[in-house]
């Protein structure tokens, strides 16, 4: 890291792992500070706009870091796409799925060199609506059991209880859904319970199942479930685990650069993106931008 760069760093105290951490920023003052570079800290509060204090610290910090889990990850970048600042990326969400696809420390100071270090890629996001996604997007089953875990979170079940109970409730009352999609010149209807649009390629086969190789082929991929109920996935996710699914009709992919979903509801419709449920307008559209922002990782 040259001399000059500054660094913002973004911190949701309320992540997965931060959370139990009630001194972290503090302690990661003092990491950026043992790392050899001067770090502000900002915690961010409920309900804040992240993409606008992204984008505003862009304009004066090279080097803008998100400290939380993949929804403050999604946030930042999506303030810092096409801007000349890098994302720095501090896991301490449960997941973590973006660190993990680019081989990102999980470990706070392993991460905090990394940084430091001032290595730069550039990687590709996914837009719907113009909303920006560094990992995936869906509609159908999973915002629904989102949904439903927050109701049950409320009346007082513990986080993975609820979510257990969410998806056992889900799925077994779901008949699918059918939509029409537009992309590659051509139109397609299906009836799936869900449609998952991957920023890159996910892996649907064996124990890597939900991981990604790369994230700059410049491309969305999108997955369904043809001809399949939400009681159905079970078996279909187990089938995936024993690298059965690409032998297999269990899930269709499609590769496209943009594409657009009608679905039969009118007005906004639940979407998921990174994690986060979202009320968007119909059609959603679709597009990948390629190479748009730029991240730090390690040498490889």
């Amino acid at each position: 890291m040259l001399k000059r760069d500054r660094v913002t760093v973004f911190l949701n105290a309320s992540a997965g792992t931060a959370s139990s951490q009630p001194h972290l920023a503090g302690e990661l003052e003092a990491l950026f500070r043992a790392a050899g570079c001067h770090a502000i800290i900002k915690v961010l509060r409920e309900g804040e706009d992240v993409n606008r204090v992204a984008r505003d610290a862009s304009a004066h910090a090279s080097i803008v870091v998100a400290g939380g889990g993949d929804g403050t990850v999604s946030g930042v970048a999506g303030g810092l796409v096409g801007s000349r600042a890098a994302l720095g990326v501090l896991p301490l969400g449960t997941l973590n799925h973006f660190a993990k696809d680019l081989d990102i420390p999980l470990n706070l100071r392993e991460a905090v060199a990394v940084i430091a270090a001032g290595r730069r890629t550039c990687v590709d996001v996914g837009e719907v609506n113009d909303r920006v996604f560094v990992n995936n997007s869906s509609i159908g089953v999973y915002p629904d059991i989102v949904q439903e875990r927050d109701m049950l979170r409320r009346q007082g079940y513990a986080k993975w209880s609820a979510m257990g109970l969410a998806m056992l409730r889900v799925l077994r009352r779901d008949h699918g859904m059918t939509v029409r999609m537009e992309m590659n010149g051509r139109q397609t209807n299906w009836q799936t319970p869900f449609v998952f649009i991957g920023n890159n390629e996910y892996v649907i086969d064996g124990m890597q199942l939900g991981g990604r190789k790369r994230i700059d082929q410049g491309s969305l991929f999108v997955y369904l479930a043809p001809r399949a109920r939400g009681r159905d996935l079970p078996a279909r996710f187990a089938q995936a685990l024993v690298s059965r699914t690409k032998r297999s009709d269990a899930f269709e992919m499609v590769a496209s650069q943009d594409l657009a979903i009608h679905t039969r509801t009118t007005g906004t419709i639940r979407v998921a993106v990174d994690g986060e449920v979202v009320k968007l307008s119909t059609p959603l559209r679709y597009r990948t931008r390629q190479g748009a922002l730029q991240v730090l990782v390690p040498r490889q």
